[in-house]
């Protein structure tokens, strides 16, 4: 018997689309580069627009975030602004936290009206089943980073961190940021089969419980496709550092693209 899963609506009218973009890591390497990357997708942003009924960012959009009770961190205005103005517009925006800015806690929401998911999320998007989430920690092994992720999740660790200046505390969360390797990794430049894919091996597990068209992720680094079935597709979209890949869905196609401007 399948579990029943609550699905969120969205209903496409026509000449409408969704986008899905994951991994800037703005910030990263450093100041003058990560200006570049900031400015270009903030150009993809001013170009899909025109046409966007949702756009999902799945995540690692900086390479380091926490919300103290009356700080953010330094920069990303252009960004930022961006996202506001097309917030502003009408346009809903998805968020989903990833692992480099999962410390999140109302400004998305109450600044730029912007709706932050924590969990990965079912959504039938024209009668169509998605799973979405940033993706990382699901699925099986990589144990030595979930429990990782429950250390810097847990309220007590949050607490303590709020405790140390910002110009310390995200002094030394940049710095250990960088030295995870999770922003250019050996592991995220080739595909390592299905049976090596945690997130492969996540997707089809979850068509056991229902009967899903798309799963789409990002933490990859890697843009993927790939079907599961005779129907249901994962899909990876890449980064904003190598690839300056995403994802568009017109209501019955999706495919992954490249930002090539």
């Amino acid at each position: 018997m399948k579990k029943i899963n609550k699905f969120l609506n969205i209903e496409l009218k026509k000449d409408e689309k969704i986008y899905f973009s994951s991994d800037n890591h703005l910030g990263a390497p450093n100041h003058l580069d990560s200006m570049v990357r900031e400015k270009k997708f903030v150009n993809w942003l001013d170009i899909i627009k025109t046409d966007a009924k949702v756009i999902f960012l799945l995540g690692d959009l900086f390479d380091f975030w926490f919300e103290y009770k009356k700080v953010v961190p330094k920069g990303f205005v252009r960004v930022l602004g961006k996202l506001a103005e097309i917030s502003d517009s009408g346009i809903d925006i998805y968020f989903f936290v990833g692992n480099h800015d999962m410390w999140m806690n109302g400004y998305f929401e109450n600044e730029l009206n912007i709706k932050v998911f924590h969990k990965p999320q079912n959504f039938m998007i024209n009668n169509k089943k998605f799973l979405i989430g940033h993706g990382d920690g699901l699925g099986p092994g990589d144990k030595g980073f979930k429990r990782m992720k429950k250390t810097f999740t847990n309220s007590i660790s949050k607490f303590l961190f709020r405790w140390i200046h910002p110009d310390i505390g995200v002094s030394i969360a940049q710095y250990f940021s960088m030295k995870n390797k999770l922003l250019s990794g050996v592991d995220d430049i080739e595909y390592k089969g299905e049976d090596n894919e945690w997130l492969v091996q996540y997707a089809k597990k979850k068509l056991n419980q229902d009967d899903f068209l798309f799963f789409v992720f990002g933490h990859r680094h890697l843009p993927l496709d790939i079907y599961l079935s005779d129907k249901a597709r994962y899909i990876n979209l890449g980064d904003w550092i190598s690839y300056y890949s995403f994802a568009e869905f017109d209501g019955n196609i999706l495919e992954l693209k490249y930002h090539n401007i």
